[in-house]
C-alpha cells in the first residue's frame, strides 16, 4: 500500500475515533491507528545510505519486545441491584490509553503508560453475566472506576466465579447413587464431629443397602 493510500486511512480513522462513544469500538480504533502510523512512517522512512565495503557493519535493529503488565490483584468494589462498581486505586491514568475489552463473562482492562508502568486488572470469569456494550471505565484524579452492567438484576456474593461444591453432579453416565455420595463426602469434610459421625454411618448403611433409613439422621 503506499504512503498516499496510508495517509488517507490515517485520515479517515482519527475521524471515526472522534466519532466512537463506545470504549471498545475507541480501543479499537486507536489500535488500528497506531497500526497505520507505524506503516506509514515505515512506508516514507529514507533508504539507507549505501555502506563502503571497508566500513563495518551496522548493528542488527532489535525488534520491541512485547508489553508486560503489573497485575492490580487489590482493588475494592461494591454494587446495587443493576450495577457493579470496581475502584482500582492508581494514579496518573490517563482516559486515552486505557484499553478495555468487555465480554459477558469476563473483564480485562488495561492501563498504558502509566508513570512508565502498565498495569492490568483482569477478571478472566465473573459470579455472572454482565452486558458489555454498558460497561464503562471512568479514571479520576487518584482512582480508576470501573462500571459493570448486570445482565439480571439481583445481588452477588463475589465478583469471581466459584463452583457450587455441594451440588451433587448430574452426570447421567454415573451411578445415580454417586451424586448423593459426592454430596455426602463434601458434607463430610466441611462437617462438625457430629456430622462426621452421622455420614459415615450413613455411609457405611448405603453400601449395605440401607439408604433411606441412615439418611434419617441428617440434619
Amino acid at each position: 500500500m503506499s504512503a498516499d493510500e496510508l495517509r488517507l486511512d490515517l485520515e479517515e480513522l482519527r475521524r471515526l475515533e472522534g466519532l466512537a462513544k463506545r470504549p471498545r469500538v475507541q480501543s479499537l480504533l486507536s489500535n488500528e491507528i497506531r497500526n497505520v502510523d507505524a506503516k506509514l512512517a515505515k512506508a516514507t522512512a529514507p533508504a539507507p545510505a549505501a555502506v563502503p565495503q571497508a566500513a563495518a557493519p551496522a548493528p542488527a535493529a532489535v525488534a520491541p519486545a512485547g508489553l508486560s503488565y503489573v497485575t492490580l490483584s487489590s482493588f475494592s468494589w461494591d454494587q446495587d441491584n443493576e450495577k457493579i462498581k470496581i475502584y482500582v486505586f492508581l494514579e496518573g491514568v490517563e482516559q486515552e490509553k486505557v484499553e478495555t475489552t468487555f465480554k459477558p463473562t469476563s473483564v480485562d482492562i488495561k492501563f498504558h503508560d502509566v508513570q512508565g508502568k502498565n498495569y492490568r486488572c483482569a477478571i478472566p470469569k465473573l459470579n455472572k453475566e454482565i452486558v458489555p456494550e454498558k460497561c464503562k471505565v471512568v479514571v479520576k484524579p487518584t482512582k480508576v472506576i470501573i462500571t459493570l452492567c448486570k445482565a439480571s438484576k439481583g445481588n452477588w456474593l463475589d465478583l469471581h466465579f466459584k463452583e457450587d461444591k455441594f451440588k451433587p453432579s448430574m452426570d447421567k453416565e454415573k451411578d445415580p447413587m454417586s451424586g448423593i455420595m459426592d454430596l455426602m463426602k463434601n458434607m463430610y469434610e466441611e462437617g462438625d464431629e457430629d456430622m462426621k459421625r452421622t455420614i459415615a454411618k450413613a455411609w457405611s448403611d448405603a453400601r449395605s443397602g440401607k439408604t433411606t433409613d441412615s439418611l434419617r439422621g441428617l440434619p
